[in-house]
Order: structure tokens, then C-alpha cells, then sequence
């Protein structure tokens, strides 16, 4: 058990830098959105850069996501499952838990643009 929640952390982590940030760079680069990929302005409360504490979370979401998957028993259909999950959950928690606590408003116009990032990241983990 010990070596699947690595692996799925591993997984996560990686998935931010590798597609997460991809997707937001693509959208940066075609002016969808204003901020860059791979942002390393400190975030509280430790000071770390923005896409490390992104990649953190994303392998915490990664250990649960395939820990639903392994309960559910999910064999096929993996990749839109996975980004499914990634873009539906990921960016609901983003919009209704995340935002509010950063003092950003809720906004329906940015759930698309959550949706292809985190989609991105579901596809990657």
C-alpha cells in the first residue's frame, strides 16, 4: 500500500509540471489567460514556489484519485475518467473551497479554463 500512495503521489506531482503547466502555458501563450506557467513567487505559509506547491497538491489529488479508482474498480475508460475527474472535481474545489479562501470571488467564466488545466493534469497522473 505504501509503495501505491508513492506512486500515485509521484504520479500527481509530476502531472502538475509535466501537463498542468503545459495547459496553462498553451493558454498563456494563445492570451487566454494573463499568468505564465511555472510561477515561483514564494506562497504562503512555508514560502515555496507557486508550481511546487501546485505540484504538491496535485500529488495529494493523485494519491486520492487513484485510490478512487482502485476502490471503484475502474479498468476501462481510465483517460476520460481520469480527466474528468481532473477537470470537474479538481476545479469545483478550486472555485468553491480555494478561491474563498484567497479572497477571490466565484466566477462560472473561469470553469472552463480550470477545466482544461486540470483535465491536463487528469490525463497526465
Amino acid at each position: 500500500m505504501a509503495r501505491f500512495i508513492a506512486l500515485a503521489f509521484i504520479a500527481g506531482f509530476l502531472a502538475v509540471i509535466c501537463f498542468h503547466q503545459a495547459a496553462a502555458g498553451l493558454l498563456h501563450a494563445f492570451g487566454v489567460i494573463p499568468s505564465a506557467p511555472y510561477n515561483a513567487s514564494p506562497t504562503p505559509p512555508f514560502g515555496v514556489p507557486a508550481w511546487f506547491s501546485a505540484s504538491f497538491w496535485g500529488g495529494l489529488w493523485g494519491v486520492l484519485m487513484l485510490w478512487l479508482f482502485n476502490h471503484f474498480n475502474v479498468v476501462e475508460g481510465q483517460w476520460w475518467k481520469a480527466l474528468l475527474f481532473g477537470g470537474i472535481a479538481l476545479t469545483l474545489v478550486a472555485m468553491i473551497i480555494v478561491f474563498p479562501l484567497k479572497g477571490r470571488g466565484f466566477s462560472l467564466a473561469v470553469f472552463p479554463i480550470g477545466f482544461i488545466v486540470n483535465a491536463a493534469w487528469g490525463v497526465g497522473t
